[in-house]
């Protein structure tokens, strides 16, 4: 199948499956993840590219994930995650939850990319995950800069947040850099809840051409 014709297949899903989903007011989106919405007073930005790295292998982004879901389970509005490498696991998630959820799967990065970017236009989605954490890097570094200042003009104009995961920053164009400051071994993973409120977060603020580095968790 042509790529043009997964993209109109695409938009026609989501006009179909999500005509008009309820935007949460305020410029920022509450993820109900303490070391996020504590340490960035609120929440996520909306209308901006928030980059996550997680340099460690067992950083905890899968558990965000399902935290974020959780979340936009019990706020009542819809989750767009896009699968860089095809690798999110619903099992541990219950059916009501997944029904929040448009999980848009990919096998490469770039692919990933375009996803995000009709997503970002479609403008119904008040959270839009990128997952690139386990893309190859030459595959990452072949994705050119104007294609990161290409979606953050269109984020601009979107009422929602745009969190991109990464193993590590790609993205210069990010206003917001966060790293996941955790490295758990299998028996911390199985405690799935308690590891989720252990989250350590680093935030790399970037303001005005500084970096503000701040922790929290």
């Amino acid at each position: 199948m042509a790529a043009s014709s997964k993209v109109i297949d695409l938009r026609q899903l989501l006009a179909k499956r999500f005509p008009a989903t309820l935007v949460p007011a305020a410029d920022r989106l509450a993820t109900g993840v303490p070391a996020i919405d504590q340490v960035l007073r609120g929440g996520l930005p909306k209308n901006a590219i928030t980059e996550l790295t997680s340099p460690n292998r067992s950083a905890g982004s899968a558990l965000l994930i399902y935290a974020l879901l959780q979340n936009a389970f019990r706020a009542g509005y819809f989750l767009a995650l896009v699968d860089g490498r095809d690798s999110f696991d619903p099992q541990p998630m219950g059916n009501a939850q997944l029904r929040n959820l448009l999980w848009v799967r990919c096998g490469k990065a770039f692919e990933a990319v375009q996803a995000a970017d009709l997503l970002l236009r479609d403008g119904n989605f008040p959270l839009i995950v990128l997952d690139l954490v386990l893309n190859p890097p030459e595959e990452l570094r072949k994705i050119p800069q104007t294609n990161w200042y290409r979606l953050q003009r269109l984020v601009e104009a979107a009422p929602a947040a745009f969190l991109v995961l990464t193993r590590h920053s790609i993205i210069s164009s990010a206003q917001l850099k966060l790293t996941l400051d955790n490295a758990w071994s299998l028996a911390d993973l199985e405690e799935e809840e308690e590891v989720a409120a252990r989250l350590k977060i680093q935030v790399n603020r970037v303001q005005g051409g500084r970096q503000i580095v701040a922790g929290a968790g």
